[in-house]
């Protein structure tokens, strides 16, 4: 079976605070479009952890000390020809000095019909 890989879901962290910024970045680079609808997105509550280390210059937290933050994990798919552009709007809108972006391969629902 080959597959024409057409779409991707981009997964990042946000922290609460920012997710508005980031969403709204993402989807006017191009990201968020499901047939006639645009700006289509979820978020979920969840609580990060991370601890910096010497080198990290962390947007929340202190160095080499554990942190728990409450964020939203934002999904939204995208063509795969705009990725590039969608995740270089998410860098230049996020706040974390290394945002946790996930890239996942969408397989199209007619390869099952």
């Amino acid at each position: 079976m080959n597959y024409n890989l057409k779409k991707v879901k981009i997964f990042v962290m946000v922290p609460k605070e920012n997710l508005d910024n980031v969403r709204t970045a993402m989807c006017n680079a191009g990201a968020g479009v499901i047939g006639n609808y645009t700006f289509c997105s979820t978020s979920t509550k969840s609580v990060g952890t991370f601890i910096p280390n010497d080198n990290a210059n962390p947007y929340i937290g202190e160095q080499n000390k554990l942190e728990y933050v409450e964020e939203e994990k934002l999904e939204v798919i995208c063509d795969i020809e705009k990725v590039k552009v969608v995740v270089e709007a998410l860098r230049k809108t996020r706040p974390y000095e290394e945002p946790a972006i996930d890239i996942v391969p969408l397989l199209d629902e007619s390869i099952f019909l």
